[in-house]
């Protein structure tokens, strides 16, 4: 039951925000003298919390067990989850919603660096890749029941989050105790590397990228004379069947592709931003979305194991503490950074944003083939 109960950790923490987006309109309505603002921070508010606890959390690993700190963190999560269906005003409803932040905080850090301490080799990134694709096949079904919730009223979406109750009994009944994770005698206590922040920050621009989908893509269609809400919703849904599939044949993908796997799926991305720049067809917006979910789904795992194998054993929760907090930060800047450039341009056209994405990605994979191509002609070979 180890398995399970591992990739169950990261199908909570993926929840987190966009869960009971399908209620928003039903909440804006029941407190109408909330702004628009006020509103959105409901899905983004958890965010603000996420990257300070999973800093802490990866404190706490060298002061208490990982299984105590994931049931702490999931006894906050069910908290802040569930609470929001009490509240009798906005300010109420985002105070739990910070709460539900802090526990996501506290436990998703650990969902990954598990994956670290009980697997090796293949193995272990076949298990990245499963704990990303089930947290993605999560996120589809908890949307899609938050929905049907919904029907019934804005409070009951919120229910969806007793799937941390679910889960705090797997780690209860199935998670060995770990040790502390503190530096061996023989190890001294030493900083990051600078490799882990160069990993961070690729992981926050990738995320960047990929999140111009979720922002973007509604209003990409309107102006293109495409489509409404209904297929937006449907073209987004895509980017995370692309992300389920490379990340369920991750080892695969490694094999076939070996050092060259980053930027050939950064190609791939490049390519699916220059389809969005220039075509009006739907079925290829889709094929594009799918290959940009293709480059996330696949990269994602990749870098984070690259990170866990730059440190120690004992520094693995710090790393994941690092990347995963710049992946909410791309998140955040997504649409900050991207409208900016917009602006900069004086170019209000979504195509515009997508054809600056795909020549960035081109550069970024230029430069990184021939920094890897010239790293191997330096190796020297074995006899």
């Amino acid at each position: 039951m180890l398995k399970p109960t591992i990739l169950s950790i990261g199908m909570a923490t993926v929840m987190a925000g966009a869960a009971i987006s399908p209620a928003l309109g039903l909440i804006a309505k029941a407190f109408p003298e909330a702004s628009p603002t006020m509103i959105k921070l409901i899905l983004t508010a958890p965010s603000i919390m996420i990257i300070p606890f999973s800093f802490l959390s990866s404190y706490l690993t060298s002061k208490l067990p990982k299984r105590t700190i994931i049931l702490i963190g999931l006894l906050i999560y069910l908290v802040g989850g569930i609470g929001p269906q009490i509240a009798t005003s906005i300010e109420v409803l985002l105070l739990f919603r910070l709460i539900l932040g802090a526990g996501v905080g506290l436990v998703m850090p650990l969902s990954m660096s598990l994956i670290n301490d009980y697997f090796q080799g293949k193995e272990r990134t076949k298990m990245m890749g499963y704990n990303s694709a089930f947290s993605n096949l999560g996120g589809i079904l908890t949307m899609l029941l938050a929905g049907w919730l919904a029907t019934f009223g804005w409070r009951v979406p919120f229910n969806v989050y007793f799937l941390g109750l679910f889960i705090l009994i797997l780690v209860f009944f199935y998670l060995p105790k770990g040790e502390l994770q503190k530096p061996r005698k023989n190890e001294k206590k030493t900083r990051l590397p600078l490799a882990v922040f160069g990993y961070a920050l690729a992981m926050g621009g990738i995320m960047l990228a990929y999140y111009s989908i979720a922002t973007n893509i509604a209003i990409y269609l309107e102006q293109s004379n495409l489509g409404g809400t209904t297929l937006a919703g449907t073209v987004i849904s895509f980017t995370t069947v692309g992300g389920m599939i490379t990340s369920l044949f991750l080892v695969q993908i490694e094999s076939a592709f070996k050092k060259l796997v980053i930027p050939i799926m950064l190609l791939g991305m490049a390519v699916a931003f220059l389809l969005l720049t220039f075509t009006h067809s739907v079925p290829l917006i889709i094929v594009s979305v799918c290959l940009i979910g293709f480059g996330q789904g696949s990269l994602f795992p990749i870098l984070v194991l690259k990170a866990l194998d730059s440190v120690p054993f004992h520094q693995a929760d710090q790393a994941i503490a690092v990347t995963s907090s710049f992946t909410f930060l791309g998140q955040f800047l997504s649409p900050i950074v991207l409208d900016g450039i917009g602006k900069i341009a004086n170019q209000a056209n979504i195509r515009f944003q997508y054809g600056t994405l795909s020549v960035a990605f081109i550069l970024i994979v230029l430069i990184s083939t021939v920094m890897i191509l010239r790293n191997n002609k330096q190796t020297p070979s074995p006899l």
